[in-house]
């Protein structure tokens, strides 16, 4: 009962830079109420917390106390706390499916008891799949342990939960959504620390971008263009007869009022947009013209005034590759500065320095990659496009 992990935790992840920047943020208590260990939702703060047993914890090898470290936080990654349970709820195969999606990225990590595919009652399963996946196979599993009169869930065989997932899914609503918030800057922040030192420890390079998948904020990018269009119109006004002034009635004319936005798209055409992107590029241009028209200035260190052209409200354009070379933001930002729009958005892969400020308000589009890790910060809103 003298076991303190929190006095070990920072040695335990000392190689794992990733985990050790989520784990400080990560409450850690005692706790004979647990077998071995477990996550959930503090549902008086709503801040995530890790119970532990401290007489199992104090007779594990190092490697094996970091290994259940890591395998707790990943339920945290993975939203296992806090995102939907199957139709039927928490079950004894949703606990085990959950583990064996874990333990799968953690292979000679974990002590006796861990639940791993491949071994003992899973040995017919496959590695690295999620938990839905594990879901399906053990329901399967069990199908076919009952057809053989073998009893199925709970026959003669079949391993224990290994780590306590009481508490998933219990938390009201709006505590779960707070704890999601937090928990998804905790893991941007230490995934921004692992990549920045470029060292992950042992998170594989799929698990890293499953990780930054996760992070990166994903939106309607149809409702953000609208709205972004919507925002960026100015109103032009002209005296009219037909309309009466609201101040002053039949002594002079009303103001009719005309609302249009006049946006610049700036298309990246520089050597490292590969034609995949450009093309991705063009498909959500078309779909933007079915909102609105918009001049389209195609770039790469420059701006080349002969290519612009005017794509004009519902027409559908082919992909065009016109310019090859490096990248320069401020040469698209300039010409748009120079004449006068209400809005800009930059089709690019991000990879560039930052550039001058734009008069108008300005949105960058990119790709996943892009999106994830863009070669500058801004404070101006980016979306990842599929």
């Amino acid at each position: 009962m003298n076991f303190d992990l929190n006095k070990h935790t920072a040695r335990l992840l000392r190689n794992e830079p990733f985990f050790a920047a989520l784990s400080r943020k990560i409450d850690k208590k005692a706790s004979t109420n647990v077998p071995t260990a477990g996550v959930k939702v503090n549902p008086d703060t709503g801040h995530f917390e890790m119970l532990y047993n401290p007489e199992f914890f104090a007779e594990l090898t190092d490697e094996h106390k970091q290994g259940v470290l890591m395998h707790e936080f990943y339920h945290l990654v993975f939203e296992h706390v806090t995102g939907r349970l199957p139709s039927e709820g928490m079950s004894k195969k949703w606990n085990f499916a959950t583990d064996l999606a874990i333990n799968s990225h953690l292979l000679g990590k974990l002590p006796e008891g861990a639940l791993i595919p491949g071994e003992g009652h899973f040995k017919d399963f496959p590695i690295g799949r999620t938990a839905d996946e594990y879901l399906k196979l053990l329901e399967q599993k069990a199908e076919e342990e009952q057809e053989n009169g073998e009893g199925g869930e709970g026959g003669e065989g079949e391993p224990e939960p290994w780590d306590d997932h009481s508490g998933w899914g219990e938390v009201d609503n709006s505590t779960k959504e707070i704890a999601k918030e937090r928990l998804k800057e905790a893991v941007k922040k230490a995934a921004e620390e692992a990549s920045k030192s470029n060292s992950w420890g042992s998170v594989s390079q799929s698990m890293r971008e499953e990780i930054l998948e996760r992070i990166t904020t994903k939106v309607d990018w149809r409702k953000v263009l609208r709205y972004f269009i919507k925002t960026s119109q100015k109103a032009s006004k002209r005296a009219s007869i037909k309309r009466i002034n609201k101040r002053y009635a039949y002594i002079h004319p009303g103001k009719k009022v005309q609302r249009r936005a006049k946006i610049a798209v700036a298309i990246d055409q520089s050597g490292s947009v590969n034609t995949a992107m450009l093309t991705a590029f063009f498909s959500e241009l078309n779909n933007l013209a079915k909102l609105a028209e918009f001049t389209v200035i195609p770039f790469d260190h420059e701006v080349d005034e002969s290519k612009i052209y005017t794509w004009k409200k519902g027409e559908t354009r082919k992909t065009e590759r016109v310019l090859t070379g490096g990248t320069d933001f401020n040469a698209p930002t300039d010409w748009v500065n120079n004449n006068n729009f209400d809005g800009m958005i930059v089709l690019t892969d991000m990879y560039a320095p930052k550039p001058k400020r734009a008069n108008c308000q300005r949105m960058w589009m990119t790709d996943a990659a892009g999106a994830r890790m863009p070669y500058f910060e801004t404070k101006e809103r980016v979306i990842q496009i599929d």
